[in-house]
C-alpha cells in the first residue's frame, strides 16, 4: 500500500482554514478602527496548484487526459465592497459569508477524513 496523501492534504486544509478564521476574527474585531483596511488569506487552491495531482492509469483502458483537461485553477474574483469615511474597510456582512464559507470547508473536510477513515478501518477489518 502506498502513501496516503489524503490525510496530508486535509491537515493541511485545516490549518489554512484555522488562519483564515483568525483572520476574520482580527477583522471583526477592529470592524470600528479608523483606517483599518480587512485582511484575508490566499485561497487555499493556491497550494494546490502549487503541487498538481496527475491522474493515474492503472489499466491500458483507462482514458488519457491532457494536462490542460486535468486543470482544475478557477479565477478569484475580486471583492467590491465599499470603503467606508474613517478608512475602514470592513465590512460585517463580508466576513460574516467568510466566517460561513470557513465553517462550510471545515465541515466538509472533517466528513470526508471521516469516511475515508471509515473506509480505511474496514478494508483493515477484512
Amino acid at each position: 500500500m502506498g502513501p496516503l496523501y489524503l490525510f496530508e492534504l486535509a491537515s493541511s486544509q485545516a490549518r489554512w482554514l484555522e488562519l483564515r478564521q483568525s483572520t476574520i476574527a482580527a477583522n471583526v474585531a477592529n470592524v470600528n478602527t479608523p483606517g483599518f483596511k480587512a485582511r484575508d488569506v490566499e485561497p487555499f487552491n493556491k497550494v494546490l496548484d502549487a503541487t498538481p495531482v496527475r491522474l493515474a492509469t492503472t489499466s491500458p483502458s483507462h482514458m488519457q487526459l491532457s494536462a490542460a483537461e486535468t486543470d482544475t485553477r478557477t479565477n478569484a474574483k475580486k471583492d467590491s465592497w465599499d470603503v467606508v469615511h474613517s478608512g475602514n474597510s470592513v465590512s460585517l456582512e463580508q466576513e460574516m459569508l467568510r466566517g460561513g464559507e470557513v465553517n462550510r470547508d471545515y465541515s466538509m473536510n472533517a466528513a470526508i477524513v471521516r469516511s475515508f477513515h471509515r473506509m480505511l478501518l474496514s478494508g483493515v477489518k477484512a
